[in-house]
């Protein structure tokens, strides 16, 4: 076996391991129609997954006055919580997780999600106990800000230079860079590729299987 060349790999998680960029999209769109903002497209609405919840809303819906921020989130949770169920694993992402943690790699988990978010999730999913730690939006900074990556890197001893992160956005990719991180691109999820070129990404897989193959051979 070749020799190990990242101890630490941090995923995203909407988007790269759970197939909820279109349910995400939606449930924002629902949400600034119900407080009377301008419903975004389909794409700027999908631009700002990956960003703390009130970030994202805030960039999604510019008209919508602050004020109405609290409403705003509360009618995006309404709407997420009533689709949450149909929310799905990528085939492939348990098998890939396990070559991982059988290579001895470190896990964990970089996301846009609220700490409770993420914890429900993990509960309800079979994603629990796959990760050795994580980092949410509402607990540290949100994307992309490295702050996420600098706490996992301190709290497991691990440099940048021995740290990988895996996301399907724009912001995953900007925080890995200005963290010094190196960095891999899934193009399933919420942003175009060809807007990956730009920060650098080890490759961009167009599958988790693609992507499962790079890791074995390359992390």
């Amino acid at each position: 076996m070749r020799a190990r060349q990242f101890d630490l790999i941090a995923f995203d998680w909407d988007g790269t391991l759970f197939d909820s960029t279109a349910i995400i999209t939606r449930c924002i769109q629902l949400a600034v129609r119900d407080v009377g903002g301008t419903v975004p497209s389909d794409k700027e609405a999908a631009y700002v997954i990956g960003m703390g919840l009130m970030q994202a809303l805030a960039h999604a819906a510019p008209d919508v006055p602050a004020y109405k921020y609290p409403e705003l989130g509360a009618r995006y949770r309404f709407h997420y919580m009533a689709r949450q169920s149909d929310i799905v694993l990528f085939d492939g992402v348990l098998p890939l997780l396990a070559d991982l943690r059988s290579r001895h790699h470190l896990l964990a988990v970089a996301t846009g999600k609220s700490r409770r978010g993420l914890d429900e999730a993990l509960r309800s999913s079979q994603l629990a106990g796959c990760f050795d730690g994580s980092r949410t939006a509402d607990e540290t900074a949100g994307k992309p800000d490295p702050r996420m990556l600098h706490e996992l890197m301190a709290e497991f001893g691990v440099p940048p230079e021995r740290t990988l992160m895996i996301g399907d956005t724009t912001h995953d990719l900007q925080m890995a860079l200005s963290a010094g991180c190196a960095s891999v691109g899934v193009s399933y999820g919420a942003h175009e590729p060809g807007d990956f070129e730009a920060l650098g990404p080890r490759v961009v897989a167009h599958s988790v299987r693609a992507l499962h193959d790079w890791l074995l051979q390359n992390a």
